[in-house]
């Protein structure tokens, strides 16, 4: 049975039907629909369009069913992802009979298996386009909010660690050459700053995300009285659609959270680099945990960082996934087209992968060793020190180009004659002795001072600035959440 079988009553073409059903991946939109379904019940029941005494089996029958899906998704072999509500496999309620084209045709087939005609009286006021956009709402504004609280976790892990890192210190780097020493905490701070802004963007993006757009209908709203806004509120969204034809056409909501997830990615993918980098024998800043990395099949020696390096080659993937839903969206006119159907898997995808990345890596930086010896020894080549002797003789008066020159050319001749920079120092007129504590172990990096600087007493600030940032976030979130709770209800 199709939903359009009164049009078309010859049925479906097997090759038709096996392109264009979108169940086999869009069956974790279950619980979605079941949530969409139960506020469109309710606002048929508001509208006089069905009894009270109707709206109570269906809800009853919506719940049931519910209870079924979930049933369904908890003995999966896959498991559900943490915002799947125990729907990822829906095969036990599937018939091979029904041929339910998507998990919207499933949910209504099934209640109308439970409640007969009344069943049929579900779908009164709605079309599937207005179903769809709806569910897809719901899903990625409870998977945003996962993802949020997984980033705060992941933030909470670095700033942990930056405080352990105390006054530890290790070379900074610009075109992967030695700058500046710049405190460990500073740097694993850098990485925390990033994350704190994809929290910023999830925020942003749900804003905008929290419109529903039940009572568009196809495209053009209905005649029946229904209360759009009534039904936006019960599902915990802001507000309802302004105009029918956007509602259901609009996907700016699964690009933007494409971009905030890719976004991500990639700031997943630099940390995952330095990763590679610092866990090799070259760099050796840090030894892995044992149980955050693989080994070879053949090499008996090895001890891999696979963890860093999927999350960094992942962010491909996930960049993917927002040209390919921007290229689809870019051609199409006004209102539905089945080409939407594209949004899902992407989004699907690239959920799940983050889902996985993020405690993957907190999990390998909270255990992960730092070699502070080795870090500090590279920081304390005396070329690191090079722009503290030039900003020694700025004080002085002398200008920064001069000093630039007079120092650069110091150091390419204890380069060039393999004499130590500390001797050519003290023999120079313009610095001399005075200037040799500048070259000692572990001045360089405190007299970073300015504000957000890597020197002690900035980073000291800055870890105190962080920390209130990560409450400030978790506190969002958890107003947001309270926000939306009565999805469902």
């Amino acid at each position: 049975m199709t939903l359009w079988q009164g049009r078309l009553p010859e049925g479906s073409a097997g090759p038709l039907f096996e392109f264009t059903e979108s169940f086999s991946f869009d069956r974790r939109l279950a619980a979605d629909d079941i949530a969409g379904s139960k506020a469109h019940v309710r606002g048929l029941v508001r509208g006089g369009i069905l009894s009270a005494e109707e709206g109570s089996i269906l809800e009853a029958a919506l719940n049931r069913v519910g209870e079924e899906l979930a049933s369904a998704g908890a003995r999966s072999q896959d498991g559900p992802s943490q915002g799947e509500a125990g729907a990822s496999d829906l095969g036990a309620t599937r018939s091979a009979e029904s041929k339910d084209e998507d998990v919207h045709s499933l949910v209504e087939r099934r209640v109308t298996e439970l409640c007969g005609d009344i069943g049929e009286k579900l779908h009164t006021g709605r079309s599937r386009n207005d179903q769809v956009a709806l569910d897809l709402r719901l899903y990625s504004r409870r998977e945003l909010l996962v993802v949020a609280r997984e980033l705060l976790a992941l933030e909470e892990v670095l700033y942990k660690r930056a405080v352990e890192a105390d006054d530890a210190y290790l070379p900074g780097y610009t075109h992967l050459q030695h700058a500046q020493p710049v405190l460990l905490g500073h740097h694993l701070l850098a990485h925390g700053w990033a994350l704190s802004r994809d929290v910023d963007r999830i925020m942003d993006a749900l804003r905008r995300l929290n419109v529903s757009p039940l009572g568009a209908g196809a495209l053009a709203g209905s005649s029946l009285n229904l209360d759009p806004a009534e039904s936006a509120r019960s599902l915990g969204f802001t507000s309802s659609f302004d105009n029918s034809l956007d509602a259901v056409s609009d996907r700016d909501f699964v690009a933007e959270a494409l971009f905030v997830l890719a976004m991500l990615g990639v700031h997943l993918s630099r940390m995952g680099e330095e990763l590679v980098l610092w866990a090799s024998e070259e760099f050796g800043f840090l030894q892995l945990d044992d149980a955050f990395a693989t080994g070879s099949s053949m090499l008996p020696q090895k001890k891999n960082p696979d963890i860093a390096e999927l999350a960094r080659g992942k962010s491909g993937r996930l960049i993917g996934h927002l040209t390919g839903l921007l290229a689809t969206l870019k051609g199409l006119p006004l209102s539905y087209n089945r080409d939407l159907q594209e949004d899902k898997e992407p989004l699907f995808d690239a959920f799940e992968q983050v889902h996985r990345a993020l405690p993957a890596l907190g999990g390998l930086l909270e255990t992960a060793t730092f070699n502070l010896v080795a870090m500090k020894a590279r920081a304390d080549d005396a070329t690191s020190s090079a722009v503290d002797l030039a900003e020694l003789l700025v004080e002085e008066g002398m200008p920064f180009r001069q000093a630039h020159a007079l120092v650069g050319g110091m150091v390419r001749d204890s380069l060039e004659r393999h004499v130590p920079l500390a001797e050519l120092v003290e023999a120079h007129p313009a610095l001399g002795s005075r200037a040799l504590w500048l070259l000692a172990p572990g001045v360089a990096v405190t007299r970073r001072t300015t504000q957000g600087g890597a020197g002690p007493k900035p980073v000291e600030v800055q870890l105190g600035r962080f920390l209130g940032h990560i409450e400030l976030d978790r506190e969002r979130i958890e107003q947001f959440s309270a926000l939306i709770a009565g999805e469902g209800a």
